[in-house]
C-alpha cells in the first residue's frame, strides 16, 4: 500500500520580531499519511514554534509547507478542515462542562447537532468521562482536563491530529488511557504529529521521529534507523548523544 505525503516542509525558518536569532533553520522532512510523526528536542528547540506553523497558526519567515489530502495538493485553508490541534495550554472553557465545550466546538468546526451529540457520546465514553459530562471542567483533575482538551481536539473526526506535550502533568493512568487511545485513533487511520519531553513515551508512541535542536533539524528517520544509524539503545540514550547534557531551562 503506497504511503502519500500529508506534510512537505522546504527550508522552513522563522524569526520572530525582535529577536537576531531564527527559531527554526531551514528545517526539511516530510509527514506521511498513516504515520506516528514525533518531533523532539530540548527547552527552546523550536518544537512549538513548527507545529505553530504547520497548524497555520503562525507565518513562517522563510520557505514553503506543502500540505495534501490523499496525494493531491490542498490549500491550508482546505487542510484545516481535516486537522485537529491539541495546544499544551488548556483550550476550553472551564467553567463549562465536557458535553457544553464539545457542543461549542464542535459548532465552530460546522458539525450538526446530531454529530456533536454522537462524536461527544463516544468520545466521552472512550475517554472515561461520560459519568462527568455534565460536571463543570474546572472541578477536574488534571488527567480528567487532558482528557478533555484531547476530546475537543478531535470532536470532527480529523485526519491529521497534532498535539503539543498531550500528557504533561498528568498520573501514569491517565497517561497510559491517553497514549491507548492515540493509538487506536492511529490505527484507524489517523496521522499523528506529536511533541514531547517524555524519550521513553515518545519511543514506545512514535515509529517516525525529527530532532531539533537550536531550532536545526539534526535527524530525521524511522525510529528504527535513527537509533541504528546512531548506535544508540533507546531514544533517551541518542538524545542526550545529539544534544548534550547541559540546562535548558533558561532558555
Amino acid at each position: 500500500m503506497t504511503s502519500h505525503a500529508r506534510i512537505k516542509i522546504d527550508n522552513l525558518s522563522k524569526r520572530y520580531r525582535g529577536s537576531d536569532q531564527d527559531s527554526l533553520k531551514q528545517v526539511n522532512f516530510t509527514i506521511n499519511e498513516g504515520e506516528k510523526f514525533g518531533i523532539l528536542g530540548p527547552n527552546g528547540a523550536g518544537k512549538t514554534t513548527l507545529i505553530s506553523i504547520l497548524c497555520g497558526i503562525i507565518p513562517s519567515s522563510g520557505g514553503s509547507v506543502e500540505y495534501f489530502e490523499q496525494g493531491d495538493k490542498v490549500d491550508l485553508k482546505m487542510f484545516r478542515k481535516k486537522t485537529g490541534f491539541v495546544p499544551q495550554e488548556y483550550a476550553f472553557y472551564p467553567e463549562l462542562s465536557p458535553n457544553q465545550n464539545l457542543e461549542y466546538f464542535g459548532a465552530l468546526y460546522n458539525l450538526s447537532k446530531k454529530e456533536i451529540s454522537k462524536n461527544s457520546e463516544k468520545l466521552l465514553t472512550l475517554l472515561g468521562l461520560s459519568n462527568v459530562s455534565d460536571k463543570k471542567i474546572h472541578t477536574f483533575s488534571g488527567g480528567m482536563k487532558r482528557r478533555i482538551n484531547l476530546a475537543i481536539g478531535i470532536i470532527h473526526k480529523p485526519t491529521i491530529l497534532f498535539l503539543d506535550e498531550p500528557t504533561v502533568g498528568v498520573d501514569v493512568q491517565s497517561k497510559n488511557a491517553i497514549i491507548e487511545f492515540l493509538n487506536e485513533l492511529n490505527e484507524e487511520g489517523t496521522t499523528i504529529v506529536y511533541t514531547s519531553h517524555h524519550m521513553s513515551e515518545a519511543e514506545d508512541f512514535c515509529n517516525y521521529i525529527a530532532l531539533l535542536d537550536h531550532g536545526k533539524l539534526i535527524a530525521n528517520n524511522s525510529l528504527t534507523n535513527i537509533l541504528k544509524e546512531h548506535q544508540s539503545s533507546n531514544l533517551k540514550s541518542l538524545f542526550i548523544k545529539l544534544t548534550g547534557e547541559e540546562y535548558r531551562d533558561n532558555v
